[in-house]
């Protein structure tokens, strides 16, 4: 999907963000272990680009046990220095300890609410926000949803989890459709959702 496809500028050159452009940003996701693998690597990314963390998912996902939230939840000081010498991800102590803190937070909303995709969605009323932005600099860092959800998240106990992680956290996951009206993947997933 590479030829003359109009895309988001942030998609750039490099085959591994196109790639996840044109099949992966913005397409709903409702499944817990996804939810939690995206809410992690949004956390990863603080203070860093989408392209270096997206270049080591792949360590992230054999690092926290391919985002099985349970096994995560029981992961202990052992596993946090395991993950610390493991150059496959960030080696970021507070970030590696606010994952496992964040598998456990969620599967507390798990018993509240059923399920995490459940919880997440009921910021946008259950279905994706459909922005019709022209131009990058339209989009915005946060919104009224993204400040909400990080408001009840924090008092629930997770980490990483600021008004602007959260938004693109929603970008990523579907809840907003903010690929430009330009983009081929804005009007596919506007009418589809896929």
């Amino acid at each position: 999907m590479t030829g003359f496809l109009e895309r988001c500028p942030w998609a750039g050159d490099d085959p591994q963000m196109i790639l996840y452009h044109d099949t992966e940003w913005g397409v709903p996701i409702i499944d817990d272990r996804r939810l939690f693998e995206f809410l992690t690597l949004e956390g990863a990314q603080a203070g860093l680009s989408w392209r270096t963390v997206l270049h080591k998912r792949d360590g992230y996902r054999r690092a926290f046990a391919r985002f099985a939230y349970q096994k995560v939840s029981r992961f202990g000081a052992r596993d946090v220095r395991r993950l610390l010498e493991d150059a496959s991800i960030i080696r970021n102590r507070q970030k590696i300890e606010a994952t496992i803190r964040n598998a456990r937070a969620l599967m507390e909303v798990r018993e509240e609410f059923g399920t995490f995709g459940k919880y997440q969605w009921q910021f946008v009323g259950g279905r994706p926000k459909i922005n019709r932005w022209t131009a990058h600099t339209q989009i915005p860092a946060t919104s009224a949803e993204s400040d909400a959800m990080s408001q009840d998240m924090k008092k629930r106990g997770f980490g990483f989890v600021g008004s602007t992680i959260l938004y693109a956290h929603m970008q990523a996951i579907g809840m907003v459709n903010d690929h430009l009206t330009s983009c081929f993947r804005w009007r596919r997933l506007a009418r589809t959702g896929r």
